[in-house]
Parts: C-alpha cells; structure tokens; sequence
C-alpha cells in the first residue's frame, strides 16, 4: 500500500490526467446516440485489442517482483478480455435484429 502511495505522489500529474480523462469520457459517451453504438463496439474492440497485446507486453516486460506492474497488467488484459467479448456479443446481438425471421 504504501508503494502505492507512493506511486501516486511521484505521479500526481498522471494521477490528474487519468482523472480529468475520466470524466471527459463519461461525458463523451453520455451523448452518443444509439444509432452510433455498434459502429462504435466495433472501434472500442479494436481498441481493447491494442490494451490487450500492451498490457501483455508491459508484463513480459517487467521485473518478476514488481507485483504492482503485473497485477495492473493482468487487471488491463482481464478488462480488455471483457471489453471484447461484451463487443462481440453486443454486435451479434444487433446483427440479429436484421436477420429474416422463417
């Protein structure tokens, strides 16, 4: 805990960043309209791709004793894993709605 801490204190500018992003996107997300949403599922996949392959990288990467550096990139390959699977189902799911009922 207290690498944490001090973590946060060495990066309090990074710490305000990620923050400030936050919000920027909750209130970015907030006004896409739902007509947007499966174009959009497709770039967020893509994207958590990208988290997934880096954050894969980060932990090949980093010194075996750093647990603060594996467990940030296991929690960021599990939550890309996720993000990807939701896209996908989402999409099969709108994909659906267009299919010719027999």
């Amino acid at each position: 805990m207290i690498q944490l801490i001090d973590f946060i204190k060495d990066n309090i500018q990074i710490t305000y960043i990620l923050i400030l992003s936050i919000f920027v996107g909750i209130e970015v997300i907030k006004s896409i309209p739902a007509v947007l949403h499966t174009p959009l599922m497709s770039g967020a996949n893509a994207l958590s791709g990208v988290v997934i392959v880096g954050a894969i990288l980060v932990m090949l990467h980093s010194d075996p004793n750093d647990y603060l550096a594996l467990t940030l990139g296991f929690l960021a390959v599990v939550l890309g894993i996720l993000n990807v699977v939701g896209g996908f189902a989402v999409t099969h799911r709108m994909l659906q709605m267009f299919k010719k009922r027999k």
